[in-house]
């Protein structure tokens, strides 16, 4: 079956903390440390890639039994201010959003506001009747649908099985959302998330639901059933849930003036090397500025957020834990457990590896790299990535700021982590 799959997904700033513990407690028993000879290998590997120029500069993190054993700052945060990496440097992180979205659904379906296998239409009317596109011309008119074989379901919206794509892929919808003025997410413009959402509803699917994997608006569509369900702005319902209870001061769809300066630079790479992106030079088209300029209207579920790799790290331990970080419970551990199972094949290998709002590592020996069966991750357009290995006990951050990226140091840097394990 035909797969769409996202471009970026095949996809720690001063000294070592040993000891130095975010979460307070780590509900495994597995007790994963980084060997002291070996874990030189991780600035290795970042500084040869900025050496190599693929990159201008990096933070990576590493935690393991709830402590941070690896937090480091590499290279520039804009190269051409001489302006240093620093360790509470923000960086956009993209489709890292999406866990965090995702986390806020499932918040609601404990509180009993629905079920997964309930219809969206049921909260979002605009969804009822869904139809498939069959062709559509040059210019993006719809020229011949059908209906589709049943409604999209919650859960299909979780696991991008929903037949929702995104504007900027290709596939048969490209041109109908380019049309349609569908967007994926990241805007300076006076938009808000509600309008767009109801325009893609009235959209043709580019499959039945439920049949397929197809990365695309799914969680932002999600997030708007947040702001649906609770009343609140998604900035709002998350600062409530998820940042503030887990004492997560540094993640924000729209930075506040005190914090701006903080923004890492976002560069593209060519065969020139690295230049400072205009937001131009891939198939995703948006404004560089847009976490801290514009109208600071549009909360994208699924792409919207910037934030630092502690802030991250905190959110991502608390689902190794899960569920819980120091007193903060946010989920129960039943729902993180069904959130990191595999559901759907995403890479076409024949496995299911794609949960809801993750990838799942379900074959390490058709991956081929170094890794666990059960390690669930995501990554972020702009050369973000995050790990989240249950059986080592063990998290691992690493962000830059590239798109498009050279290189690949993001897996590279987990393979690193990997071989200092004791």
């Amino acid at each position: 079956m035909k797969k769409f799959l996202h471009p970026f997904c095949i996809m720690i700033i001063g000294l070592v903390l040993i000891g130095c513990n975010p979460s307070s407690e780590s509900s495994r028993n597995v007790q994963t440390d980084l060997n002291p000879d070996r874990i030189g290998q991780l600035d290795t590997v970042i500084n040869q890639a900025i050496q190599s120029g693929e990159i201008n500069g990096a933070v990576g993190l590493v935690t393991c039994n709830g402590n941070i054993v690896f937090h480091k700052k590499f290279g520039y945060a804009n190269k051409a201010a001489g302006e240093e990496m620093e360790l509470q440097s923000i960086f956009r992180i993209a489709s890292m959003t999406k866990a965090i979205t995702t986390a806020g659904v499932m918040i609601l379906y404990e509180r009993g506001y629905f079920m997964l296998n309930d219809p969206i239409s049921l909260y979002i009317p605009e969804f009822k009747n869904p139809e498939v596109l069959i062709e559509a011309d040059e210019e993006g008119n719809i020229v011949k649908t059908r209906p589709a074989s049943g409604e999209i379901r919650i859960i299909d919206l979780l696991s991008h099985s929903s037949g929702i794509g995104y504007p900027f892929m290709n596939s048969n919808l490209k041109k109908v959302y380019e049309r349609a003025g569908i967007i994926d997410g990241l805007t300076v413009q006076p938009l808000v998330v509600g309008e767009k959402i109801k325009l893609l509803a009235g959209l043709p699917l580019l499959f039945d639901p439920g049949s397929s994997f197809a990365y695309g608006l799914n969680t932002d569509v999600l997030g708007y059933l947040c702001e649906v369900i609770s009343g609140k702005p998604l900035d709002r319902f998350l600062q409530d849930e998820i940042f503030s209870p887990l004492g997560m001061k540094d993640t924000y769809f729209y930075l506040p003036e005190d914090k701006t300066e903080r923004l890492v630079e976002l560069y593209s790479w060519n065969k020139d090397g690295l230049k400072v992106s205009d937001g131009t030079q891939s198939s995703i088209k948006f404004d560089p500025d847009y976490p801290v300029e514009g109208a600071k209207t549009y909360f994208s579920g699924g792409a919207g957020l910037s934030s630092t790799a502690l802030d991250y790290s905190r959110f991502i331990q608390m689902l190794l834990n899960d569920g819980k970080l120091e007193d903060a419970r946010i989920l129960s551990r039943k729902s993180v457990e069904l959130m990191r199972t595999a559901r759907i094949d995403w890479n076409s290998d024949g496995e299911p590896d794609f949960g809801l709002g993750f990838s799942v590592v379900s074959d390490l020996g058709k991956g081929g790299e170094l890794g666990t069966v059960g390690t669930y991750s995501w990554g972020g357009a702009f050369n973000t990535s995050f790990w989240i290995d249950p059986e080592e006990n063990m998290i691992a951050i690493f962000m830059s700021q590239q798109r498009p990226a050279k290189g690949s140091v993001n897996g590279k840097f987990l393979t690193a982590v990997y071989q200092a394990l004791e």
